[in-house]
């Protein structure tokens, strides 16, 4: 409902604020003694509209006037009729029942879905102008409870279908635990634009993919889940590695129209130890082993989707597979930049936050913190950044904590 406040003089002099009201009433008499205590308030003439039926009232309300006052005697109603039929234009504008009796009428009314009730013989400039006031503020309340409501019932759905969009990482075996950590930068959301997971292949390979869309907002959370599920089905469809990222970019720039990219590292764990790494603009993978914590040695192809893809323009070469041995009992830290931020230098031009998170990492390992313990060491709150999206995998080998 909208206030619409007019500024008139009343008798005093003084400027006032008046609601536009609606008066319906047949009767000639009664009418002039209601129009004529608002006046004596400080309603002007143009600020109430009188019509003689409920017909007549209805059509009125495209006046979109602030309050109603209604009798229950009107030519084409009879009792609560009148009002039934005004509340069933499921306006948002306050109804305050005018009658003549002393009786249980009123209470009916305001039960029936009027704001309040005056007996006519009752009324006075004084009681009018209040009655309709509370009506007014009253209603308001209502409505913004409502309203309240129904944006909690909607985020707790949004919630609830955001939860059931995260993966759930599909292991065959205790070759590779994972474990994983994820915040979205938005306020109250629980999906953002990063995304991961993780799918072993029923050949016994460990897959995993970490990826971040450029933006924060629920398209960019959208364009994840697009993202992730299509790797899933590829990689459980045995699309072969070099393939993926292809489609995958192809898949963004259909999705996003262009001018959206991702970054992402798609990762694949051998039984023996060995690691296949391709990255799109992404940071690198750390490498968790003993005491020490290192970043693997990657070559770094474009991200996602940064132009109009066509079958043949963009070759699997694009995205160079960077190859090396894992240690036993050692993990690979998947991540997005959200968790670097944490670490970044801001008085430093050159830090962007990897030195210091290999850091925080080695000082864990070198004080015999185990790799199960990485996770709350490698996202202090305090310093976290809490404006970009933030992704967190750990993948340990067979032997190691996790």
């Amino acid at each position: 409902m909208v206030w619409r406040s007019v500024r008139h003089r009343g008798r005093s002099g003084m400027t006032q604020v008046g609601a536009q009201v609606l008066l319906v009433e047949d009767d000639e008499g009664d009418a002039l003694l209601v129009r004529e205590c608002l006046r004596e308030v400080g309603y002007g003439e143009a600020d109430v509209a009188w019509r003689r039926s409920v017909a007549e009232g209805i059509e009125a309300l495209t006046l979109d006037p602030d309050c109603v006052l209604l009798d229950l005697g009107l030519p084409d109603a009879h009792g609560l009729e009148a009002l039934t039929r005004f509340v069933a234009q499921q306006v948002t504008t306050p109804v305050i029942v005018l009658t003549g009796r002393h009786d249980r009428t009123g209470v009916e009314a305001v039960a029936a879905g009027a704001q309040d009730y005056l007996v006519k013989d009752d009324i006075t400039p004084e009681l009018l102008d209040r009655t309709i006031k509370y009506a007014v503020q009253r209603r308001m309340a209502q409505l913004t409870e409502f309203q309240l409501r129904e944006e909690r019932m909607l985020a707790a759905e949004n919630s609830r279908l955001e939860r059931g969009l995260l993966p759930k990482p599909l292991l065959l075996s205790d070759f590779v635990a994972c474990r994983s950590h994820y915040r979205p930068g938005r306020a109250g959301a629980v999906l953002g634009g990063d995304f991961f997971d993780v799918v072993e292949t029923t050949d016994g390979r460990v897959r995993a993919i970490i990826g971040d869309v450029m933006g924060h907002g629920p398209d960019e959370a959208a364009l994840g889940v697009h993202l992730r599920v299509a790797w899933r089905a590829m990689v459980l469809a045995g699309v072969p590695a070099e393939q993926i990222l292809t489609a995958l970019s192809r898949l963004l720039f259909a999705e996003s129209g262009g001018g959206v990219f991702t970054t992402a590292c798609d990762l694949t764990i051998e039984r023996d130890r060995s690691v296949t790494t391709r990255v799109a603009g992404h940071p690198p993978p750390l490498l968790c082993a003993g005491t020490t914590a290192s970043f693997l040695d990657v070559e770094v192809g474009p991200p996602l989707g940064i132009e109009d893809l066509h079958p043949g323009e963009r070759a699997e070469e694009d995205w160079p597979v960077s190859r090396a041995v894992l240690p036993d009992s050692s993990a690979v830290v998947l991540y997005t930049d959200g968790l670097l931020d944490a670490y970044r230098q801001p008085e430093s031009r050159t830090s962007v936050g990897l030195e210091e998170l290999a850091e925080v990492a080695a000082d864990a390992l070198s004080t015999g913190d185990s790799i199960e313990t990485l996770l709350p060491v490698a996202l202090p709150r305090d310093s976290m950044k809490e404006a970009d999206d933030t992704a967190l995998v750990v993948l340990s080998l067979a032997g190691s904590a996790a």
